[in-house]
């Protein structure tokens, strides 16, 4: 089980933050507010110098030095803005990113899904053209940002990843905290997916989870304004940085449809982009995120459909 931090009250980082920043930087902070949190955590919003940052604190310890190093690089190499990292800190009580802010809104705010077809459009292409970019910078191996060390993809992806998820949350099932139907139904997606399987021809950079929560846009004119939050970010076959792409109302804006518009994928790549999504999202029951049960929902759905479309097709 992940360990977490002891405590993310409200009330306490606020308190805590402040000292924190000043005892790193030497700097005071001023209007500091809680803006919001997400699967693995809670941010806030201050200024310092009259420069607005942001100071995310993480549930799991160790969190806010893996963001950092996933940051550092993806911001190396892109030319969408994304937040520069200021300092890393953990203590007992608190594991805490200080980074630059980036403006804008989420997009998972509804104010987007009133913007028209043309600017949504827009929009699309803008983030396609930015994660395009990242997956032009390859390596010889697949594997961790700082120690990318297997030959293949497929031998990454299920003996750190798929595997061990399927094996947690077999034992969850057993213990009545997993869906045994859902279980079932993504070991026979598992094994459909290893005969349908056919290794990508390189090793690209992924942020990890570029879903509408982590994509910052102008409320007015729709236009891309930065990235944030990556999470699991490695070198990886680029078809699993696409799932994010559609979680939550991410089809809304075509931005997977607009990434394959623009890149040739492998055949099977709409069974294998909800594979991917549908495990992620189960996994998050083993890795200290939070769950949500109309993501979960909505991607075991898909997973359904696109099973039984390969499935028919060998019959």
């Amino acid at each position: 089980m992940a360990e977490k931090s002891i405590d993310l009250n409200i009330g306490f980082l606020k308190s805590k933050l402040p000292e924190i920043v000043k005892s790193q930087t030497g700097k005071e902070i001023e209007n500091l507010k809680f803006i919001g949190g997400g699967s693995y955590g809670k941010v806030f919003r201050a200024e310092m110098d009259g420069a607005p940052v942001a100071l995310k604190t993480y549930h799991v310890k160790g969190s806010q030095n893996a963001e950092a190093e996933q940051l550092r690089t993806l911001r190396a190499n892109t030319s969408v803005p994304m937040p520069e990292v200021i300092f890393t800190y953990e203590d007992n009580d608190i594991s805490l990113l200080a980074m630059s802010f980036i403006g804008g809104k989420n997009v998972l705010n509804p104010v987007f899904l009133l913007k028209s077809g043309e600017k949504k459009a827009a929009f699309a292409r803008q983030v396609v053209d930015g994660m395009s970019e990242w997956h032009c910078v390859t390596n010889g191996k697949f594997g961790s940002l700082s120690n990318p060390a297997y030959d293949t993809w497929f031998e990454y992806y299920t003996e750190t990843m798929r595997n061990p998820w399927l094996r947690g949350l077999s034992a969850l099932a057993e213990k009545g905290k997993f869906s045994k139907n859902s279980l079932e139904l993504l070991l026979e997606a598992s094994e459909l997916f290893d005969g349908i399987y056919t290794e990508p021809d390189r090793a690209v950079l992924i942020h990890g989870d570029l879903n509408i929560m982590n994509i910052m846009a102008a409320p007015e004119s729709f236009a891309l304004t930065g990235f944030i939050d990556p999470c699991g970010s490695c070198f990886a076959d680029r078809e699993y940085d696409l799932f994010q792409l559609r979680n939550m109302w991410g089809d809304a804006f075509g931005l997977y449809e607009t990434y394959k518009s623009k890149h040739t994928l492998s055949k099977y790549a709409d069974f294998k982009v909800v594979c991917y999504a549908a495990m992620n999202e189960a996994s998050m029951r083993l890795r200290g995120g939070l769950i949500f049960p109309l993501w979960e929902a909505l991607n075991f759905n898909r997973l359904k459909h696109e099973t039984e479309k390969i499935k028919n097709e060998y019959r």
